[in-house]
């Protein structure tokens, strides 16, 4: 039986993983547009988004754990994002590395960002992955299949040219405002097919 309680009782919390894939401004993007939005946001860094970081950005970790409203050491199994019973909206994985993708798709999760990844789906709310490998060999697109079935959404940071991007933070603003969109977040970011700007 559906639930009759209103969806305005929910609390505007989202989980925010950032693993070690190329693209960790993704979610360091998302934290920041987040916080525009008013959601509150739970950070969980894997050890290589830490060395991804500073191989990709000037930014320094603890900068980036400011931008969360909380933020969590990998290895804390017993955080609160860790538990079912902790009422949220979702999880964003930006990026997702296969290897983060893999445990999430088996279950087999060895620390705190696949774990709560994997709480998602057992919860039944919205995971997104996006997932940066290219190319996929087919062990790779049978597993993205596995988590696909289980209840994520696979969504890689593809730009689109539609929006005629005049710079690399336009095309990151656009990747990060349309899976902020799989949230029914508005973020001001998208410029919409057939909409005006």
């Amino acid at each position: 039986m559906p639930s009759t309680k209103s969806s305005a009782s929910s609390p505007k919390r989202l989980v925010v993983g950032i693993s070690g894939a190329s693209g960790v401004i993704y979610g360091v993007r998302a934290l920041e547009v987040l916080r525009e939005a008013g959601i509150e946001t739970h950070l969980v860094m894997s050890r290589s988004a830490e060395v991804t970081l500073a191989h990709e950005t000037r930014l320094k970790i603890a900068a980036v754990r400011k931008l969360a409203a909380v933020a969590y050491d990998n290895s804390n199994m017993a955080a609160a994002i860790a538990s079912g019973s902790f009422r949220i909206m979702g999880m964003l994985v930006a990026p997702c590395s296969i290897r983060s993708a893999a445990e999430i798709a088996t279950g087999v999760t060895s620390s705190l960002l696949t774990r709560a990844a994997d709480v998602q789906l057992k919860e039944r709310r919205r995971l997104v992955l996006m997932v940066r490998e290219s190319p996929l060999h087919t062990g790779h697109l049978r597993m993205l299949a596995q988590v696909s079935e289980a209840g994520a959404v696979i969504a890689p940071p593809l730009p689109a040219f539609y929006a005629k991007p005049e710079s690399l933070a336009d095309m990151i603003d656009h990747s990060v405002g349309r899976v902020l969109d799989l949230f029914d977040i508005e973020s001001g970011l998208v410029r919409r097919w057939g909409e005006d700007r």
